[in-house]
């Protein structure tokens, strides 16, 4: 009888180790076929450029692809959705944006959290905006332009890659502290975006670093100010925008999630290979080029961020009564 009741006990004890030991394996072996990285923005954006040199990082390290998958609109809400869906096996990952805290608030009926259904997992980079208006534009300071603006009311289109984005929240908040009125023109991502003030359709645009730097440079683009506190290293003479408005700050962030339950053994492999590339110096260098600073974080760090930015960008969308559609 003795007998009988540890042999019991025993396998007992096995049943429950298992499903521990199974997930530890699963992570191992992960990943043993593609990842598919989906990205709530159109092919050239901000986010997709840094999905991709992610998807390249990971690729060279876990030694499978990691396939950028496209899905702009609805405020990155489609790619978002897409994700939640997804069986949570590490096979399907978001970039998960600034975007994606304002829609949060933006949109009334979302079929989702992002907080709570989506898995963060890491941080990749952070950045400022820069304000660039063609050069065509009267405007030279950010002081011109605001007097050019209350001496023109509503005579100015701002271009956003689309309602709630990085770009349209930054437009906002600098028309509610600096007490001006544009009119907001979305578009579906940043490269239309950035088509129209190139070709003169658009008056300002808050836009990447990413996305301008090369064209600042080329004086294809006049920068106004950086939309942080306090000057920006890569383009010193440009002013930063919290020396006219001292509580103004906004920057667009990038990071990794995944669908929630997701096994923490994956997530966990995933942020230490993430951490590890960010640390790469020919990474830093790189994210550098693009105008971003690499953003190291541990999931519950990420997690922070994102319900941190979900609460800031909310009280923003309510006091400037701003709608989906």
């Amino acid at each position: 009888m003795k007998l009988l009741r540890r042999k019991f006990l025993h396998l007992a004890a096995g049943a429950v180790a298992l499903p521990a030991l199974s997930h530890v394996a699963w992570a191992q072996a992960y990943p043993s076929r593609p990842v598919r990285i989906v990205v709530g923005d159109a092919a050239g954006g901000a986010p997709d450029t840094v999905a991709r040199l992610m998807g390249q990082l990971l690729a060279e390290r876990l030694g499978q692809p990691f396939v950028i998958e496209n899905k702009p609109g609805a405020g990155t809400n489609i790619a978002t959705e897409s994700v939640v869906r997804a069986s949570p096996d590490g096979y399907t990952l978001l970039v998960v944006s600034n975007s994606a805290a304002s829609s949060a608030s933006l949109y009334d009926k979302l079929n989702f959290n992002v907080v709570s259904d989506i898995a963060p997992v890491a941080g990749i980079a952070r950045a400022p905006l820069v304000m660039v208006v063609n050069p065509s534009f009267p405007a030279k300071t950010v002081q011109e332009f605001v007097a050019y603006a209350k001496t023109n009311p509503a005579a100015i289109n701002m271009a956003s890659a689309g309602i709630g984005s990085g770009p349209h929240m930054a437009g906002e908040l600098f028309k509610v502290l600096l007490g001006i009125d544009m009119v907001h023109v979305p578009f579906r991502g940043g490269p239309p975006a950035l088509t129209a003030i190139l070709g003169g359709q658009a008056h300002v645009y808050f836009i990447a670093t990413s996305s301008s730097i090369e064209l600042i440079r080329a004086g294809k683009l006049r920068p106004l100010g950086v939309t942080t506190a306090k000057r920006w290293e890569v383009l010193p003479d440009v002013p930063a925008i919290g020396e006219f408005a001292p509580d103004y700050e906004a920057s667009i962030w990038f990071g990794v999630g995944a669908p929630k339950n997701t096994p923490a053994e994956i997530v966990d492999k995933l942020n230490k290979e993430i951490s590890a590339g960010l640390a790469d110096p020919k990474i830093k260098l790189r994210l550098a080029d693009l105008g971003n600073t690499g953003l190291s974080l541990l999931p519950s760090e990420f997690g922070k961020l994102i319900a941190d930015e979900t609460a800031k960008w909310g009280k923003v969308i309510r006091a400037a009564n701003i709608k989906s559609d």
